[in-house]
């Protein structure tokens, strides 16, 4: 029986997905996107969860599309090209609307699709030896749908180098620019990424879900339209039972110091 291509399980509060090609340097092939894609569901159903894990077996995170898996025949067009481009936009959109946080824990490289999966997420953490970048340009190809990610990340003008160049950049740069939220060192990796996701689904849901909620929001929206969209953001985390209870042991708190 061929094993799937993405194992996926909860352990209460974390779901953890895990890409599980590592024969193929986990590249993206449309069984392991529709995997993806349902499991990215249904821990978006489970109220249990509270952050959501993505990580690799093997060596490397994820290698980007497999063009071998793709039909890449003189008799597909436009149309079908465009089908399975969208399958990995759907995704992409996924991730974005999905309710909880989603964590990237990378080893090894992150390359193409795979440093746009990456990016897709919400953190992202790597190790000390990890790589990134959008090497398309080497094979006449462009990291199209990755690119809206990319750009929402880090400044245009270093965006459009990695699109155009196609340099491989160490977890350090990746850090620096702005595209890695932390590193940590390869021998305490697993450790490290287990205490960083446990201290994050500790802190409120419905706060959490809110700021990602209206973080994503106003990303596009003019300054007086954004901070309107705050104000009923303000409001409705106001009205919910853990900024109630938040509220009141804070100010017990306090009193309690007086």
């Amino acid at each position: 029986m061929t094993p799937s291509p993405v194992d996926f399980r909860i352990d209460a509060p974390i779901a953890r997905i895990t890409l599980n090609r590592p024969e193929k340097r986990n590249a993206l092939s449309p069984e392991l996107i529709s995997a993806l894609h349902a499991a990215l569901e249904e821990s978006a159903r489970d109220a249990s969860v509270r952050v959501v894990l993505i990580n690799a077996r093997g060596k490397d995170f994820c290698s980007g599309a497999d063009l071998a898996a793709f039909d890449q025949s003189g008799d597909a067009g436009v149309l079908d090209h465009m089908e399975t481009a969208r399958a990995l936009a759907n995704v992409f959109l996924e991730m974005r609307r999905h309710p909880r946080p989603i964590v990237a824990a990378v080893q090894g490289r992150a390359l193409a699709g795979g440093c746009g999966l990456a990016t897709a997420c919400d953190l992202i953490l790597a190790t000390e030896s990890a790589k990134f970048g959008y090497p398309e340009v080497n094979i006449g190809f462009v990291p199209a749908m990755v690119m809206a990610i990319l750009r929402r990340n880090i400044g245009e003008k270093r965006a459009f180098e990695l699109i155009t160049s196609g340099e491989i950049i160490s977890a350090e740069t990746a850090l620096a620019c702005g595209m890695v939220n932390r590193v940590f060192a390869d021998g305490k990796f697993t450790a490290d990424v287990e205490e960083y996701v446990s201290n994050l689904a500790v802190k409120s849901a419905s706060a959490v879900s809110l700021s990602k909620n209206l973080l994503y929001h106003i990303d596009s929206m003019p300054f007086e339209a954004a901070i309107e969209a705050g104000v009923h953001g303000n409001a409705i985390a106001r009205s919910t039972q853990d900024a109630r209870n938040g509220f009141a042991s804070f100010l017990q708190a306090r009193n309690s110091k007086k």
